[in-house]
């Protein structure tokens, strides 16, 4: 998964968002585009394709499949990992780490410093929601639900308990799920001035909602982002740093796992019996907070569900981002393409 986490990150960042920043938003779009990048920088341009190369084939060899791999099964994994594709993908996630600090080096001092006062203009208030450790640490994979309300203060609660604390809206333009913090008691309002209800997940929610990183170079620039934005830091745009923190993260996290012994356990799955029951489980997809909700029968087929993915949680925030950016940006009803994309900028802070 943090692998994953990694290819994601590259791919968002460099081939969906930096050209925004690199060549410019008033750019044409011809040209505003990755290749438009490989124009600007060709070295840079190598550098990111060999390593989502890398990261691919890290996920294809060892889960089968480079997109969305299958290798998760009833139970636990499909197969072990060997000792020599262990060393193998460790070699690689550190070279990918020095990628990933690469990256964030050069986002700070290139990509991110002309459009500070853009990122500044373009905020919208809201909470924000992500999993956290017992320790406060952000966690992709395991651990306590984080709401986090828009002054900061929080509520952790465990998932399986996540309809006291989440509910669901619709709007009747959309067919759309709008989740909302039903448990700030304050109902659902899209209201720029007055939100109501509304978090948001992904990147910029996580390390937020989290006090720490559980890594010492992310937690460097969790704590350097924390003296310049502050927490919650609620600026749209700022979910392209947040990427590149959490893309730190997850390779320094990759290569613990990899260093673990028990990494390479043979002990991969558990036998599972079909049975009528509920289960409720949640992971920080690369997109925000996911939760599956399934109920079976006593076949183990499933008579009921509900999922709510990382996606759903942000498009009652991305409605309201679209509204202020085209508020902000578009003057006596003169729009061009640089404005128009501007205001796209605001969805693809959010999910490609």
């Amino acid at each position: 998964m943090a692998s994953n986490k990694a290819v994601d990150k590259l791919l968002h960042f460099f081939f969906l968002a930096a050209a925004d920043f690199v060549i410019g938003p008033d750019a044409d779009y011809a040209v505003r585009n990755v290749i438009g990048i490989a124009k600007v920088n060709p070295e840079l341009a190598q550098k990111v394709v060999k390593m989502r190369y890398k990261a691919k084939m890290i996920l294809e060899n060892f889960a089968g499949k480079a997109i969305h791999p299958v290798a998760g099964v009833t139970g636990g994994f499909a197969k072990p990992m060997l000792e020599t594709e262990r060393k193998e993908i460790l070699a690689d996630m550190e070279e990918m780490l020095d990628f990933a600090m690469f990256t964030i080096e050069f986002a700070k001092e290139k990509v991110f410093p002309p459009y500070i006062e853009t990122i500044k203009a373009l905020v919208i208030n809201t909470g924000f929601i992500g999993t956290v450790d017992d320790e406060g640490a952000l966690n992709l994979y395991d651990g306590k639900i984080r709401m986090m309300k828009p002054d900061g203060t929080y509520t952790d609660f465990d998932v399986k308990d996540y309809t006291d604390y989440i509910g669901e809206h619709v709007e009747n333009y959309s067919y759309a799920k709008m989740p909302y913090a039903k448990f700030w008691n304050e109902g659902f309002s899209l209201d720029l001035d007055n939100p109501k209800g509304i978090y948001r997940a992904n990147t910029l929610a996580r390390i937020n909602a989290c006090d720490k990183m559980a890594t010492p170079k992310a937690q460097a620039e969790l704590e350097e982002f924390r003296e310049s934005f502050g927490r919650p830091a609620q600026a749209t745009l700022l979910y392209h740093w947040a990427r590149l923190i959490e893309e730190v993260y997850a390779c320094e996290h990759a290569i613990e796992l990899l260093k673990d012994p028990e990494i390479t356990d043979t002990n991969i799955r558990t036998k599972v019996e079909p049975c009528a029951g509920r289960g409720v489980g949640a992971v920080e997809a690369p997109r925000g907070t996911l939760i599956h909700d399934y109920t079976t029968d006593e076949n183990g087929l499933i008579v009921k569900a509900n999922m709510i993915v990382g996606t759903t949680h942000n498009v009652a925030p991305i409605n309201m981002s679209v509204k202020q950016a085209a508020m902000t940006l578009i003057k006596d009803g003169k729009v061009d393409e640089g404005i128009l994309n501007q205001v796209e900028m605001a969805v693809r802070a959010y999910d490609p």
